[in-house]
C-alpha cells in the first residue's frame, strides 16, 4: 500500500479535516495545484474553490473553501482557510440565499453604500458551495 500524506482543512472555528490521504488538490490563486508524499515544500495562497482528495480508502472527498492558504510539506498538507465545510454540511438554501442577495447588489447601478468588490466575492462564494452541493 502506498504511503499517505496528512490533510488539515483549519478555519478559526474548527477543524474540517483531519486524515490521513493519497492526494490533495486544491485551488491555489495562480491555479490548481496537487500534492502527493515527499512533494516539495511550498506556501500558497488559496483562492473560493474546492479541495479535492482521494481518503485512506481510495474514495474521492470534496471540500469548500474561501480565502486562506496552503502549506505543503513532504508528509503533511496543511490548508488554513477563512471558512471551509464538506459538501454534505452544505446549506443549499442558504447558498442560494447569498447568491440571489449578491446578484441583487450587484444589479443595483450607481448605488454609493454597496461594496461592488464584496458583492462579487460572495457571489463567487455563493455559486462555487452550489455547484460543489450540486445544486444550480
Amino acid at each position: 500500500m502506498a504511503e499517505k500524506i496528512k490533510l488539515e482543512v483549519v478555519t478559526p472555528e474548527k477543524y474540517v479535516v483531519d486524515e490521513e490521504v493519497e492526494i490533495v488538490v486544491a485551488p491555489g490563486v495562480i491555479g490548481e495545484f496537487g500534492v502527493l508524499i515527499g512533494h516539495t515544500p511550498f506556501l500558497t495562497i488559496l483562492k473560493t474553490g474546492t479541495v479535492r482528495y482521494t481518503d485512506a480508502n481510495g474514495k474521492e472527498r470534496f471540500v469548500f473553501v474561501s480565502g486562506g492558504f496552503a502549506e505543503a510539506l513532504p508528509d503533511k498538507v496543511t490548508v488554513l482557510a477563512e471558512s471551509a465545510e464538506r459538501r454534505r454540511e452544505i446549506d443549499v438554501a442558504r447558498a442560494k440565499a447569498a447568491q440571489q442577495r449578491a446578484q441583487d447588489r450587484l444589479a443595483q447601478e450607481k448605488a454609493e453604500d454597496i461594496d461592488f468588490l464584496r458583492a462579487q466575492i460572495a457571489l463567487e462564494r455563493a455559486i462555487s458551495r452550489l455547484n460543489l452541493a450540486g445544486a444550480k
